[in-house]
């Protein structure tokens, strides 16, 4: 759950200047991002223009990438501060380690959600035995004020409560969807929904409208509030809506995000998500000296360097053990 770019932009995101407060229909083209090897990622969070949808942060959508004679996502120990990592796979397995000591292998349709509060350092690799197609997002949440020191920790959810209706299904990954509550801790109001259509479809989605919304397409072809989607496009849909329609062209896959409107100035660079250009610079000083952010112990490989910041020598860190 890494943002692997060498180069990456300091970027002031939430507060109320870039919320929209009524609805609308602002399609999100996404950026390719190399992460790992063998993977490569079609980035719609942040984006131009749009740097947030309520908590929502940072949204990748990688695959259906063929992985049967590869090794698939490899992203070596790297830390995080601030925030939570939303796993959330259709297909194949991603397996978890993290400075805690956790070690869970996530499969499709299980939440795997770590909260990183004051530091943790995670890893991420496809396992050795693994399926052959590799498909997925991986998002993350800005913690408030409140809550970003919290004490870091894992939290794998297989069983997911679902929302129902004839060719609809949705599974609610984090907050709550039409009276459904995700076991995942969610600190700010918010809602993170898989929704499944099968051809013909036309459901109508309850929506609450102090939240603002985007939709992420995951697979075929919909119709949301009558804007064709395709694979790896997000539509943004501002505030306001109480319900939202939708209509499937084919058998399709889509994300529901949204929540409250996120207050706060954050300052986000890397897979820091802090408060000012200090913290920031804190933060990548105690990853690159080994403190604060622990050790992943397991992994085949050395951590991964920070980037360099303007006036901060870069000093590798020592191998992981």
């Amino acid at each position: 759950m890494s943002n692997l770019d060498r180069q990456p932009a300091l970027s002031v995101c939430g507060g109320r200047g870039f919320v929209v407060a009524e609805p609308v229909r602002e399609l999100l083209s996404p950026r390719t991002v190399r992460l790992g090897e063998s993977t490569e990622v079609r980035r719609l969070l942040p984006n131009l223009g749009r740097r947030m949808v309520g908590a929502w942060a940072f949204v990748d959508h990688y695959g259906p990438d063929d992985i049967a004679d590869e090794p698939g996502m490899q992203v070596a120990p790297h830390p995080h501060m601030g925030l939570q990592t939303v796993s959330w796979l259709h297909e194949g397995e991603v397996l978890h380690r993290d400075s805690l000591g956790s070690l869970q292998t996530v499969r499709p349709r299980e939440l795997g959600l770590m909260t990183s509060g004051r530091a943790i350092s995670h890893s991420e690799e496809t396992p050795k035995s693994h399926s052959s197609y590799l498909h997925g997002a991986q998002l993350w949440v800005a913690l408030p004020d409140a809550h970003r020191n919290v004490e870091p920790h894992f939290q794998h959810h297989a069983d997911l409560p679902h929302v129902t209706a004839p060719g609809f299904d949705a599974t609610v990954i984090l907050g709550e969807l039409d009276g459904a509550e995700s076991p995942g801790s969610a600190y700010t109001p918010i809602v993170g929904a898989d929704v499944t259509l099968t051809a013909g479809a036309e459901p109508r989605l309850p929506l609450n409208p102090d939240f603002e919304y985007a939709v992420l397409s995951m697979s075929g072809e919909a119709h949301v509030d009558e804007v064709p989607l395709l694979p790896g496009s997000m539509l943004y849909l501002g505030c306001g809506r109480t319900e939202l329609p939708l209509r499937a062209a084919s058998d399709a896959s889509l994300m529901l995000l949204g929540g409250e409107p996120f207050e706060e100035e954050i300052v986000m660079w890397w897979n820091f998500v802090g408060r000012s250009n200090d913290e920031i610079q804190q933060a990548r000083s105690d990853w690159m000296t080994g403190t604060r952010f622990g050790e992943v112990k397991g992994y085949d490989g050395p951590p991964i360097p920070a980037p360099q910041l303007p006036g901060v020598p870069l000093k590798p860190r020592g191998r992981a053990r």
